[in-house]
């Protein structure tokens, strides 16, 4: 399973946790905004501002946070003007790194995020050093207990999907990135819970870690995405089941 894939399961099972922290709804609020900014307040016209809306609602997020959210990205309503930046960085074991963040303050976060990869053994990388490792899909994941393959595979293919992945744990469905929100209804009108659903930077090869190198980058990602400023970060690291298991019981 890939690392994005085993990132995704993770962060699923702590999701409840995070809430409480009320870390989700300051992410989503943010891509909300961005979002709106960028190509406007109508989802019909905006597939990435279709897909944050859809992904707050899974969330629970109040609708009238969700309506002020967008507001504030189309200039009606008053609010911080942020920027977006990806960077790219190594980590433990040479992974490859891609930490996309929306900020309000750009020396800050590059200094943060700078000190967060000195601590657990990963660098800061030049523009360009790793992005050649990614390609931009939709990524829908669909928990594998209870859930019937062949319904996922006829629904997501039906619908357009590139490509369906059985994992330990999950089913993967991988779309071209406009296909994504298309893909997910059909997969949730068969019936099917969705685990989560996002435009992702799916790595085209992996790199094994040993235990020691699985904790250490579970560590870092961790610590990296628990920075308010950081919405996502993708990695291409691959970790046997049975370390993954032990790091994460522990």
């Amino acid at each position: 399973m890939s690392g994005h894939s085993k990132w995704a399961s993770i962060k699923h099972k702590k999701g409840k946790l995070d809430a409480q922290r009320g870390k989700v709804f300051t992410k989503l609020i943010r891509e909300l905004t961005v979002a709106a900014r960028a190509g406007g307040g109508d989802p019909d016209g905006n597939p990435r501002l279709r897909t944050a809306i859809a992904t707050a609602r899974a969330a629970n997020m109040p609708a009238d946070n969700i309506t002020k959210a967008i507001l504030k990205g189309t200039g009606e309503l008053p609010g911080v003007t942020y920027d977006e930046i990806t960077y790219e960085a190594y980590g433990p074991g040479g992974v490859a790194l891609m930490i996309e963040v929306v900020t309000d303050n750009k020396n800050r976060s590059v200094a943060e995020i700078r000190h967060i990869l000195d601590k657990h053994n990963g660098n800061l990388g030049e523009t360009g050093c790793v992005n050649w490792m990614f390609s931009k899909q939709g990524f829908i994941q669909v928990d594998a207990e209870g859930t019937d393959e062949d319904t996922v595979m006829m629904a997501a293919l039906d619908a357009g999907a590139t490509d369906v992945k059985t994992e330990s744990t999950s089913f993967d469905i991988y779309t071209e990135p406009g296909d994504l929100e298309t893909v997910r209804a059909a997969v949730e009108a068969s019936g099917i819970t969705i685990s989560s659903a996002e435009v992702a930077m799916i790595p085209q090869n992996t790199v094994k870690m040993d235990e020691k190198q699985a904790g250490q980058i579970l560590r870092l990602m961790e610590f990296l995405e628990d920075h308010d400023d950081v919405q996502k970060v993708y990695s291409n690291f691959d970790i046997d089941d049975e370390i993954l298991e032990k790091l994460t019981a522990e």
